[in-house]
């Protein structure tokens, strides 16, 4: 059995009234999510890869979360600590299992095959041709299993002048040209968005196309390489709606306008809003909101592509009728004319908010050793096959023992491994528990 039992508490808003669904579990007990039955090989560390997984743990995937002796993936041991837990690593790593095996070993090689045997899926974000090196790389492991799910993970991409660079994710937003979205035109100051929005967005792209390479494969019996990298995720998600003028072949702009809404947060009297008036309708609604006709009279401003041209003396122009008021007040008056506004707040403020608890987004859990812990919970819902929190973030090599045994280990064979360091179960090797 596993060894965390979670008390998970939700908490939503249902006509008013405050509900909580309580539900305890016994770690390990099978759960009915979308991907039950679905084993997951996790040679992930850092964030994309492992929120990718997550995604799918969380929909009821088991999870084997492969990690190397000598400390495991690295975000165990970066800031924002409880007993011996960081946050990155819980809020990354839900629902999953840890098994540490040294692949550089012979042994810890031989291991990880026997386990790919039953495996449905790989994900690695090694940089490029480290996997071949290592011996996992994918021509070896489909010898292993033909019908595997086979994911690469890479920064920049697998081939090109940046391939073996090193990847953070200010890198990635920099060559994708983020930064100077950010900034709002290239003649202001890049900017990074901060969030690590190339690492995040990658994770659930990843996981989508795992999803739907399972479809495929329950279609036609093949399995498949799943190949992206973070760079090719960011310019994918950039065009839908920030590479207009780079769409019509010819007519490229020389240097780029602001594109993105980030200059629609406007000061109030105590704050900040943000209000949205793009439509006809919603400029109308703005000029009877704020008691100003003379928004719908002025010349600069009577169609939507004219409010587009002339969007610096907008901006002004509302910023001006707004900041006498209070972002209550606003929000009153602009809701009352259909106005799209929402308040800006703070992350304190946003756990707190009416329309968070209405959702149930955010759960309160018991984990075993890091205690009380608050986490989003996955963000789809499903009618029929809803998925469970089964475990928390693993210990670092919790399992290694459990996974081995119901892979048809013997327990002479995992002393054995364990002899020669090949694996290491938790407790061993200064493990965080």
């Amino acid at each position: 059995m596993h060894e965390i039992v979670l008390q998970d508490l939700y908490t939503r808003l249902d006509d008013g009234n405050v509900v909580a669904l309580a539900t305890s579990n016994q770690a390990g007990t099978s759960m009915a999510g979308p991907l039950d039955g679905v084993r997951v090989i996790d040679l992930t560390a850092m964030v994309s890869g492992p929120m990718a997984t997550m995604t799918l743990a969380d929909q009821g995937a088991d999870v084997i979360k492969i990690e190397p002796p000598g400390g495991g993936d690295y975000t165990r041991q970066v800031a924002t600590r409880r007993n011996g837990f960081s946050a990155s690593f819980l809020n990354n790593n839900r629902n999953k299992r840890s098994v540490i095996i040294d692949l550089k070993s012979a042994d810890g090689l031989a291991t990880m095959k026997r386990l790919v045997k039953q495996a449905d899926v790989l994900v690695q974000n090694f940089r490029p041709g480290a996997v071949e090196r290592i011996g996992v790389g994918e021509a070896t492991i489909r010898e292993i299993n033909p019908s595997i799910i086979y994911v690469s993970i890479a920064g920049f991409g697998f081939d090109g002048p940046y391939a073996q660079k090193p990847v953070f994710d200010p890198l990635i937003q920099a060559v994708s040209s983020l930064t100077t979205v950010q900034a709002g035109s290239d003649e202001h100051r890049p900017r990074l968005v901060r969030t690590i929005l190339p690492d995040k967005l990658t994770g659930v792209q990843a996981a989508q196309a795992i999803s739907a390479a399972l479809f495929a494969r329950e279609r036609t019996g093949k399995g498949q390489h799943i190949k992206l990298s973070m760079l090719d995720t960011l310019v994918s998600f950039l065009w839908s709606s920030d590479m207009g003028g780079h769409t019509f072949i010819g007519d490229e702009p020389e240097t780029e306008t602001a594109q993105s809404f980030i200059d629609l947060i406007y000061e109030t009297a105590d704050g900040f809003i943000t209000v949205a008036a793009m439509h006809d309708k919603h400029w109308r609604g703005l000029s009877k909101a704020l008691e100003r006709p003379d928004f719908l009279n002025d010349e600069r401003f009577t169609t939507p592509e004219l409010r587009d041209d002339n969007k610096d003396d907008r901006i002004n122009l509302t910023q001006e009728a707004l900041r006498p008021h209070t972002t209550a007040e606003l929000i009153k008056r602009l809701d009352a004319a259909d106005v799209p506004c929402a308040p800006v707040l703070t992350r304190r403020e946003m756990r707190d908010h009416p329309q968070i608890a209405a959702n149930g987004i955010i759960i309160e859990l018991d984990h075993d050793q890091a205690g009380r812990l608050r986490q989003a919970r996955p963000a789809a819902e499903f009618s029929e096959t809803k998925p469970q929190m089964r475990m928390g973030a693993p210990g670092y090599g919790a399992h290694t023992y459990e996974v081995l045994s119901e892979c048809g280990f013997s327990a002479e064979e995992i002393a054995g491994l364990e002899s020669t360091g090949a694996i290491v179960q938790a407790g061993k090797q200064g493990s965080s528990e």
